[in-house]
């Protein structure tokens, strides 16, 4: 019996078996998408003003190459220190909000419900009373403004 397995098919999950990330689609979930910019995006001619045909072939060239060769030695450089960094960064918000924020949160919830109950009594004794009678009597004042010319 022989298994046959497509490697570009679109359906491999690669979180689960191969730790490499896709090298065909680096933008899966469309994070980037802000930044496809074209030749045509940065430098048009209109119709009135053009250059000749030599020099805006050579520049769209030169455009397009400088960006992507600039992209990859700039990425080159710094890739793998941002990656390190965003990994250590994100680790520690991880861990700060597993072990300490949410235990703590979840510590307050529990241990604060007499506050909330004192609270809402406070509130509908004392408070909503009189912000009701103080809307009650300023509830029929009239303002009219006038303009003298």
């Amino acid at each position: 019996m022989a298994v046959e397995v497509d490697v570009h098919s679109e359906e491999l999950d690669f979180a689960r078996g191969d730790p490499k990330p896709p090298i065909h689609d680096r933008d899966p979930k469309r994070v980037n998408s802000s930044l496809k910019v074209m030749f045509e995006d940065v430098i048009a001619e209109p119709p009135s003003v053009q250059s000749f045909d030599k020099v805006w072939l050579w520049s769209h060239a030169l455009f397009e190459v400088s960006r992507l060769w600039c992209y990859r030695l700039i990425s080159l450089l710094l890739a793998v220190p941002v990656s390190l960094a965003a990994g250590l960064l994100f680790a520690l918000l991880s861990c700060l909000h597993i072990w300490l924020i949410m235990p703590f949160v979840r510590l307050l919830l529990i241990n604060m419900h007499w506050v909330q109950t004192v609270w809402a009594n406070v509130l509908n004794i004392l408070i909503s009373p009189f912000f009701t009678s103080v809307g009650k009597c300023c509830g029929q004042i009239n303002i009219y403004f006038s303009s003298k010319r």
